[in-house]
């Protein structure tokens, strides 16, 4: 059957799914109450549902940078960093849809999809780099448990230096070298193998000054002479850490660390899952801002979209010291219907300039911010990079005491009162972290702005007896 006929077909047979004939009518029929006692009744507690202190949402369609209800309301969309060129956007969406109608099969077999993404991701890289060694995976957990193995597969270490307060994953591997996992009411603690630094921030860290990135380099290079031998294998850190409060490491911070890792004979692995792919505005990979060449880069969520699409990228020295005789095989990792979201989340961001729209964008949001934080005075620190930015929210100016009950109310008002859908992350939960769709407009950042104006600045005094409680976003 031709792939034309094939499509057809499938089309009538999604418009009569839609007449009755499958499940999307048992779906539709199902309230917000049916489907939050399911989830319950389904789903450990573990699995934690977003403003479930308030009045969950019930999402139903997305565009662009909006989302919509079962109730057809809109709300901008502040958070969703997965989504990266847009929720539903067309051509993403045309592209995976025309794939699975002609095939989705392992990476067995040859495909030109994953060999092309494999060829335009490594064009990504500066020139030199030798970053051209592809693995595909599903997710960012996924590509940094990867990036562990390749870590170890060269060396005899298993010596880990890990940043206070990083994620990487929720896999085993993963989790024990993620201190916002291991550190957290039910983690067990850093293994002996893994050596925790201080989190470099400038704003309620130890090191504040222009000094602060050598500063807070020396905790790693202390941390390597401290290991067995002082070798280690590996030294993970987020290009820039979300859960720990938007931190964009300090200038020079990332150079220092590298030579002291390296010196320990380890690699520099480059967490890009949350930050890369523009997300930075002036750099494609928000590492490039310090000016390095890490030996492994991850990467997940928003290369496909969407789609389960991840992967790690290496050199390869390293890549060889991989191909040990254990074969390595992923079964959906680089299939060919997330391979064409992958590639047409590269198109899209070309062709619609949406790297240079994150650095004006941007731009204008953190000076729009600054402008705020002069009147509202409960705004402690603005920081970031691109569309990829942090408010963090204090009581006192002076003490920086964090405002965590207040974070939580701002949030939820946000959601309830403005239809702006915002997220919270930090040690103390005081941190309102922005990560929009790429998309993201400066109409949208008026929107926020009024908003958030308009929140802050009706907040009801003593809101540590509020009984709202956390927001889970």
């Amino acid at each position: 059957m031709q792939p034309s006929r094939r499509l057809n077909v499938i089309a009538s047979q999604l418009c009569a799914a839609a007449d009755g004939h499958g499940y999307e009518e048992e779906a539709a029929a199902l309230s917000k109450a049916d489907i939050l006692a399911l989830r319950r009744s389904h789903f450990c507690t573990a699995q934690s549902v977003s403003y479930v202190n308030t009045d969950p949402l019930l999402i139903v369609r997305g565009e662009g940078a909006q989302l919509f209800d079962e109730r057809g309301r809109k709300f901008l969309d502040t958070r969703n960093n997965v989504c990266h060129v847009g929720h539903a956007h067309p051509r993403v969406a045309a592209a995976v849809a025309q794939q699975a109608a002609t095939l989705n099969t392992n990476t067995r077999y040859l495909h030109p999809n994953i060999c092309l993404l494999a060829q335009r991701l490594a064009s990504t890289f500066p020139q030199g780099s030798g970053l051209e060694v592809c693995f595909f995976v599903n997710s960012g957990s996924e590509a940094n448990d990867l990036a562990v193995r390749l870590a170890f597969a060269r060396s005899c270490s298993r010596e880990v230096v890990v940043v206070d307060h990083g994620y990487h994953g929720h896999t085993q591997q993963t989790i024990e070298i993620s201190p916002y996992k291991f550190d957290h009411k039910g983690g067990e603690g850093a293994k002996s193998n893994v050596h925790k630094v201080p989190c470099p921030c400038t704003f309620r860290g130890s090191h504040r000054g222009p000094d602060a990135g050598q500063r807070y380099a020396e905790y790693v290079e202390a941390a390597c002479k401290s290991a067995p031998g002082g070798k280690v294998a590996a030294f993970f850190v987020e290009s820039g850490m979300s859960v720990g409060g938007v931190i964009v490491p300090p200038s020079g911070y990332l150079k220092a660390c590298y030579q002291a890792v390296r010196a320990a004979d380890g690699v520099c692995v480059a967490d890009e899952v949350q930050v890369g792919f523009g997300r930075f505005g002036e750099h494609f990979w928000a590492f490039e801002q310090q000016g390095v060449t890490p030996d492994i880069v991850t990467m997940g969520k928003p290369f496909g979209n969407g789609m389960p699409l991840a992967a790690v990228v290496t050199t390869k020295s390293v890549a060889e010291s991989f191909n040990n005789g254990l074969e390595y095989f992923n079964t959906f990792g680089g299939n060919p219907v997330c391979c064409a979201a992958g590639l047409a989340v590269l198109d899209v961001l070309r062709e619609e300039r949406l790297q240079a729209n994150a650095a004006e964008v941007g731009a204008y949001l953190r000076e729009q911010l600054a402008v705020l934080a002069q009147t509202q005075l409960l705004i402690g620190d603005v920081r970031g990079r691109g569309l990829f930015v942090g408010v963090e929210l204090v009581r006192n100016q002076s003490s920086l005491e964090p405002a965590t009950p207040e974070t939580s109310a701002v949030c939820a008002r946000m959601k309830d009162d403005h239809q702006i859908l915002m997220s919270i992350d930090g040690p103390h939960d005081n941190v309102l972290v922005i990560k929009p769709p790429m998309c993201f407009s400066r109409d949208d950042v008026d929107t926020l702005i009024q908003a958030m104006d308009a929140v802050m600045g009706s907040l009801p005094a003593n809101l540590a007896t509020n009984s709202m409680g956390h927001t889970p976003t």
